[in-house]
């Protein structure tokens, strides 16, 4: 067999699907035939590199250029200049917003230069469909150390010092999780994945499971065998559809090696797992209704305790995970929890990932250690706020989160300092928003989303989260009184306290952060029926500035309802009567003579 020279890897995750990445990868499949260097250089698809804004994405090695933007009528250039005559195509290579010089090599792009890869480490570097691959890179060396060399305690034991602690929202301590599974007597247990990502914006468990399913495989075996488990379960969304074929190939491959299944690595250890697809129910991220789910039933929330490591699936003893949380565990295991613990801070230790956007220059998926700034996140990674607007809120925590201002940039991000400021880690969705953004509205959206994923179990989920709703609702619409906003406190407490599960226990976390630090926004719609940002239209009230209108008809000429009146060269009046508030006149009048 010839020599390969160069690897070719073509970002294959779902956000450069969608540009459009498999056409440019056949487009370099051709090219390197027609040229006779198919012994030569080896094309591969891999998971997310994580700067989905720029894709698609294609890096060669072993120069390590980074390329982006690539369509497929650029690989005869990169074909032929890059892998042909050994000249990097100057014009694919990155360039940051401020600085206009290209980037050739990841490690200096500023997205990536604050990373610490642990959970993505494999994604973009390997091919997901190719177990050789995984284990190339110490791959199942973990699982095999742990059935080998370690009893399941000494297992429980090194997760526990680790400080790992959950990455699904909670936080809870993973080690003390799996130590209570391990308690619970009975010989049927079993482990299951929580890959029900449902925050809006959120795609990091998605992203894990297209570019190192292995790792999740490896890791689930490991916690059958700490807790005394024999079978697994993974529930995946329906909706993701390129993680569950690349999830079925890599169970496939591993019960192939023997990975999976009876005896495994010639121990007395058997664990096997199956897929279980979810219809994209918010609350069936929760613990009990995703049981529920899995078995068969709606998913609906049950009273804790007994908690699932006691009593969960089919009344079993159930250890759950989700997705980054289980990526941990194989590097923790190889290099030990003081690696681990090393990072991060005192009681957040390692990384988190988030899901990087909303009104940000570089979008797309970090892993970051934990106690770095908001600041660091937004400017040093994600290249600040596009068009020099101004940085007004960013939402963390997805909508069980809060909204957080601009005072509050030099947060760090762990777990109880984001409690303490009225937001939480969640799942790790990080949504920013500029000046523009108006944050009464911001509330509706998230409080709408909850009340529509509620189950309607309980009563004051069902009814008080629709009741906030109306509420929110009928101030942007300008029908709002100050006893309002006293009622949204009140509805909010009586929420948090009564609700079954998570979903309701957070579901006016946005809009208790919202009132906290813009509650004079929500003072301008009730008060003033004003939408100081421009976006709740019924508030919104359109005149000309006779000073400035030099009757040029422009305005009139776009004006879908001839809400506009006046001829060439006299001044125009808007018939507010008439007027929908579409917003139409504003951007064609070169004067600005027209103000909201």
């Amino acid at each position: 067999m010839a020599y390969v020279r160069s690897h070719v890897l073509v970002c294959a995750g779902t956000g450069c699907t969608s540009s459009g990445c498999k056409a440019v990868e056949k487009a370099i499949e051709q090219e390197v035939s027609r040229l006779g260097l198919e012994s030569e250089v080896k094309i591969v698809e891999t998971g997310c590199f994580g700067f989905c804004k720029i894709g698609p994405i294609v890096m060669i090695y072993p120069e390590g250029s980074f390329y982006c933007y690539v369509k497929p009528e650029d690989a005869a250039e990169l074909v032929s200049e890059h892998l042909l005559k050994g000249r990097m195509v100057e014009r694919l290579l990155y360039r940051d917003v401020q600085n206009p010089k290209p980037t050739a090599f990841f490690t200096d792009i500023g997205f990536y230069k604050k990373q610490q890869r642990v959970a993505l480490a494999n994604c973009g570097a390997i091919d997901a469909e190719n177990i050789e691959e995984y284990i190339a890179l110490d791959g199942y060396q973990a699982l095999a150390n742990a059935l080998t060399q370690m009893t399941p305690a000494e297992v429980i034991h090194m997760v526990k010092q680790s400080g790992l602690r959950g990455r699904g929202g909670g936080g809870f301590s993973t080690g003390l999780k799996w130590e209570f599974a391990a308690r619970s007597p009975g010989p049927i247990k079993y482990v299951v994945c929580n890959a029900d990502e449902g925050d809006p914006g959120a795609f990091m468990d998605r992203s894990i499971l297209e570019g190192d399913p292995h790792a999740i495989i490896e890791a689930m075996a490991i916690a059958g065998y700490a807790i005394g488990a024999s079978q697994g379960y993974v529930y995946v969304r329906a909706e993701y559809p390129i993680a569950v074929n690349r999830l079925s190939i890599a169970i496939d491959q591993a019960r192939q090696l023997g990975i999976l299944g009876k005896g495994i690595f010639g121990t007395k250890f058997s664990f096997d797992l199956s897929i279980r697809l979810g219809a994209g129910a918010f609350v069936c991220g929760e613990e009990t209704a995703l049981i529920a789910s899995i078995e068969g039933k709606r998913g609906m929330p049950k009273p804790r305790p007994p908690y699932p490591a006691v009593r969960g699936l089919w009344d079993k003893p159930t250890l759950i995970n989700n997705v980054e949380t289980f990526a941990n565990i194989p590097q923790i295991l190889r290099k030990g929890a003081e690696w681990f613990a090393a990072m991060g801070t005192e009681n957040s230790k390692g990384t988190k990932v988030f899901a990087l956007a909303g009104n940000i220059n570089n979008t797309g998926l970090v892993e970051v250690p934990m106690g770095i700034t908001l600041r660091e996140i937004i400017y040093d990674i994600g290249g600040g706020i596009p068009d020099k607007k101004a940085f007004k809120a960013c939402q963390t925590g997805g909508p069980s989160g809060g909204c957080l201002p601009a005072s509050l940039l030099d947060t760090p991000v762990d777990y109880d300092t984001l409690t303490a400021v009225g937001s939480m880690m969640g799942s790790g969705g990080l949504i920013v928003m500029d000046e523009s953004a108006c944050m009464v509205d911001v509330a509706r959206f998230f409080l709408e989303f909850t009340q529509e994923e509620s189950c309607g179990k309980c009563v004051p989920c069902r009814e008080g989260t629709k009741r906030m709703l109306e509420i929110l609702e009928r101030i942007t619409k300008g029908h709002g009184t100050p006893d309002d906003v006293d009622l949204l406190l009140e509805l909010s407490a009586t929420i948090k306290g009564a609700s079954l599960c998570g979903l309701g226990n957070t579901a006016p976390n946005p809009v208790l952060a919202t009132l906290r630090f813009f509650r004079a926004e929500f003072e301008a719609h009730v008060v003033d029926k004003k939408c100081p940002a421009g976006v709740c239209q019924a508030l919104l009230s359109y005149s000309v500035i006779a000073e400035k209108c030099k009757g040029c008809t422009l305005c009139k000429k776009v004006c879908p309802v001839d809400a506009i009146s006046g001829t060439l060269k006299q001044v125009h009046i808007i018939d507010k009567a008439k007027c929908i508030k579409c917003g139409a006149c504003v951007p064609k009048c070169p004067f600005k003579a027209i103000v909201r």
